[in-house]
């Protein structure tokens, strides 16, 4: 019988006659394998979410909204000092351009926007939604605040502000997006009701 001898003089190893090289050949086992596959499945899947975020860019949204203060409700002083509006409005909007085939869904939400001696910027949430669907994004709703108009101080007499219908895109993929319309020239009475 014979022995043979594999490797280098520092590493040699003494190899029986019944030992087969093909057993040191096949180094693809199983788990070997599944990692290669496993690899290349989540390498396509990152770049398959890279270019659907890319795709977004190219996505040129044409939004509507209107909003009418059909009622103010009431109008009062909070025995704290601080005013409060109650309103009554009608909300269209057509969002249907925010959609495309890698949106989840849009959250939207309408803000009244003024400003006082205190403050450059006073916002105040109105309304609020989540549309899931392209289907769902063109809407017409009749609705008070859903959230209190209330005021730090009693500023909100005769007060000009803004109606702001702003969106936030969730994508599936991607980072997610905010844009707004703003709808100036809206007056609060002068007198408490």
């Amino acid at each position: 019988m014979t022995t043979l001898i594999l490797g280098d003089n520092y590493n040699a190893k003494m190899v029986s006659p019944g030992f087969s090289f093909s057993l040191c050949l096949n180094m693809h086992s199983f788990g070997y394998r599944a990692n290669a596959l496993l690899t290349f499945a989540v390498t396509i899947l990152a770049l398959m979410c890279a270019m659907a975020s890319l795709t977004d860019n190219f996505n040129a949204p044409t939004p509507t909204a209107h909003v009418q203060v059909f009622n103010i409700n009431w109008f009062q002083k909070q025995p704290n000092g601080n005013d409060e509006v109650s309103m009554t409005l009608n909300i269209s909007a057509d969002l249907q351009s925010l959609f495309t085939w890698n949106t989840k869904q849009v959250f939207v939400f309408l803000a009244a926007e003024y400003e006082t001696y205190k403050n450059s910027l006073n916002q105040i949430s109105l309304w609020d939604g989540i549309i899931p669907s392209k289907e769902h994004a063109k809407f017409w709703i009749h609705t008070s605040n859903k959230y209190r108009f209330i005021d730090q101080g009693s500023n909100l007499r005769g007060k000009e502000y803004n109606l702001t219908m702003h969106w936030h895109v969730m994508p599936k993929t991607g980072k997610m997006f905010a844009d707004k319309i703003v709808m100036p020239g809206y007056r609060l009475p002068e007198e408490y009701r």
